[in-house]
Parts: C-alpha cells; sequence; structure tokens
C-alpha cells in the first residue's frame, strides 16, 4: 500500500518487535505502533490497533512467534501454550487468528526460528491471496459500477491489497470507472474512518453514507453489486461478518442485487457446520456510548453521544445465511456459498 510516497504493509515484523499502522489513530494521524512483547501484540489485537481478519491473522502469528521467543528454558511448553491461549482469546470470531497460530504453534514445535519464518510466511500468503482475490473480484465489476461496502475490508484489514476492495482496486488500476458508497459502519465507523481513508489514498471516487441509507439507495436503483469481507465462514456458506452485514444481505436480494463476500480460503472453517456455531464477540458498551473525534484545535477527544445513564448491546459481529450471498471471492476463484460448492471447491484446490 502507498502512504503518501512510501509502501507499507499493515503489520510486520522487526527482530523481537511486532510493528503495526495504529489503525485507532486513522484518519487523523498515521502511526506506526510497535509491540514488544507477544502481551503488547495480543493488546494491539484486543483493542483494534490493528483490526480485519488477515491483518488480525497475521498479527496473531507474530504474536506465537514472539511467544516462542520470549519463553524461558523452564516452564519453557507451559509459558508458549498460556500464550497461546491468551493470543487465542484476544478476538474469538475471526477464524484467520485461530488459523494462523495453529501454523505457526506446530512449526515452533521444531524450532523457534521456525516459528519464525511461519510467520512471516503466512503474512506474506496474505498479500497473495488478496492481490489474486482482487484479479478474480474485478471480473465481476462493469465500468461504471457504484458499489457498496460495509466495515473495513481493503488493505488496512488484511497485509496489503485486502479483500472487498481489492477488486474496486484493480478496476481502477485497469480503466474502470468506479464509485464506492461507503457504509459509516456503526459504532466504531470503520467504513467512516478506514474505508473513506483508503479510498482517498488510491484516488476512488467515494461518499460516506449513513448505515440506514442504504435501501433507500438499492429502491433508487444507485447500487449495482455489495462487496465485503468475512470473519470466518462456516461450512455450509454462512459468513460472520462486521454487525450489519446481514442486514445488507437482505436488502440486496429483495432488490435483486448482487451481494459478494470476498475472503481467502483461509477464512472458511470446514470445522463449523453452520453460522449458528459460530462464537460472535460481543465488545464494550462505551464503543456505543462514546465517539472519537477531533475538536476545534485538532486533537482526538471522546465524547458521549447517548443519552447519560444509558446501557447497550454491542456485538461486534452478525451472521449472513448462505442463501442470501450470490458468492465468496477467494484468491482461487469464485465459489457458491453452499456446503457441497465448498467443499468441491476447497478439495479441488487442495489437489492442484
Amino acid at each position: 500500500m502507498l502512504v503518501g510516497d512510501s509502501s507499507y504493509q499493515t503489520v510486520w515484523m522487526e527482530g523481537h518487535s511486532v510493528k503495526m499502522i495504529d489503525q485507532n489513530a486513522l484518519p487523523f494521524n498515521f502511526q506506526i505502533h510497535e509491540c514488544l512483547s507477544y502481551w503488547d501484540t495480543c493488546m494491539a489485537i484486543t483493542d483494534m490497533t490493528v483490526r480485519g481478519a488477515g491483518a488480525i491473522g497475521a498479527a496473531a502469528a507474530f504474536a506465537m512467534a514472539q511467544a516462542f521467543l520470549e519463553a524461558p528454558e523452564t516452564d519453557r511448553e507451559l509459558f508458549i501454550d498460556d500464550a497461546r491461549d491468551e493470543i487465542e482469546g484476544t478476538r474469538p470470531t475471526a477464524r484467520n487468528l485461530f488459523f494462523a497460530v495453529e501454523k505457526v504453534y506446530q512449526a515452533g514445535q521444531i524450532s523457534t526460528e521456525n516459528a519464525k519464518i511461519e510467520a512471516q510466511r503466512i503474512a506474506l500468503q496474505d498479500i497473495e491471496n488478496c492481490k489474486a482475490i482482487g484479479e478474480y473480484g474485478n471480473k465481476l465489476i462493469k465500468n461504471h459500477a457504484r458499489i457498496l461496502t460495509h466495515c473495513n475490508a481493503g488493505w488496512l484489514a488484511f497485509v496489503d491489497y485486502g479483500s472487498a476492495l481489492s477488486p474496486i482496486y484493480v478496476a481502477k488500476k485497469q480503466g474502470k470507472e468506479v464509485f464506492v458508497y461507503v457504509d459509516e459502519t456503526r459504532p466504531r465507523g470503520q467504513g467512516a474512518k478506514l474505508t473513506a481513508w483508503e479510498l482517498m489514498q488510491e484516488g476512488v471516487p467515494f461518499t460516506i453514507i449513513v448505515d440506514s441509507v442504504a435501501a433507500s439507495l438499492m429502491m433508487q436503483q444507485k447500487i449495482d453489486m455489495v462487496i465485503v469481507g468475512a470473519d470466518r465462514i462456516a461450512r455450509n456458506g454462512d459468513v460472520a461478518n462486521k454487525i450489519g452485514t446481514l442486514d445488507r444481505a437482505i436488502l440486496a436480494q429483495s432488490f435483486g442485487i448482487p451481494f459478494y463476500v470476498a475472503a481467502p480460503t483461509t477464512t472458511f472453517d470446514m470445522d463449523c457446520k453452520s453460522g449458528k456455531s459460530i462464537i460472535i464477540e460481543e465488545r464494550s458498551q462505551d464503543e456505543v456510548l462514546y465517539q472519537d473525534g477531533l475538536d476545534a484545535n485538532g486533537n482526538i477527544v471522546k465524547i458521549m453521544v447517548c443519552a447519560p445513564g444509558s446501557t447497550a448491546y454491542n456485538p461486534a459481529f452478525d451472521v449472513t445465511p448462505a442463501k442470501y450471498i450470490t458468492g465468496i471471492i477467494t484468491e482461487k476463484g469464485i465459489v457458491k456459498a453452499h456446503h457441497q460448492s465448498i467443499a468441491s471447491f476447497l478439495k479441488t484446490t487442495e489437489d492442484e
């Protein structure tokens, strides 16, 4: 990704440290956050300094590698196993996190150096996967397409390129005219803050909309397709993604608009029978009750935006049943959101 004239990844490892773009500081400030220990990296995942399926996976992989680097000679295995539990407890819905931790944990059984190499491999593979998602997804985008997004699934959500935004970036580079309607994505505003910031960096025309505007735009035939990301995809094709995704999918089907999910195959969880088995993370009610913004002096401040004394329910994700999904764009092609299609697709790609 380019930020100004410089190229960045969302998250990377230098020596024993994990570095990442601080997504909590965006879009007002661009700064790099450094995690000196696996616990620091855990905290960065939990407080959403790093967020998004692929970026969480890569950060978790690096955290697991850090744990091997930090483990003492005495009770080494216990330290590493406890670290694994803590890393996996940071964001329970994100499939990429568990996939990455398992890979690095197994690699670390050979050697600590092997754990570091595997973590780096996972990050590099994430980049290649997202690049391929962009190529496949671009084929679905017609010139002058008007596309609705939800949350952020751009390069900030992965190590680079992104999932849902990757096809849009490829389409623009190929000369297609595209316009993006960016859901603000309450309560944390990932669309208004992160997707909008990314699209500005890439020079893609867009406008931010209140989450509840989508139905009106669809009824006016101003949206041609919807592309969202995913945090976990069940065996039957049900998809867990940022809260509000289910609303978009139901609306899209009602108005006859294609609804696509973009995700690497590492997001598929074949041990998860359906969306009913997906654990939905519930986050602090303060994310609903308070908002961050800039004051007149350019300082980031937190203010209450709800009636004092109120409580709030804040699930981070919802589950979209497969029947609402037109197709899933992966790094290996586009697959129908159906158990038999997914099983056959994954088996075929594994055999290649």
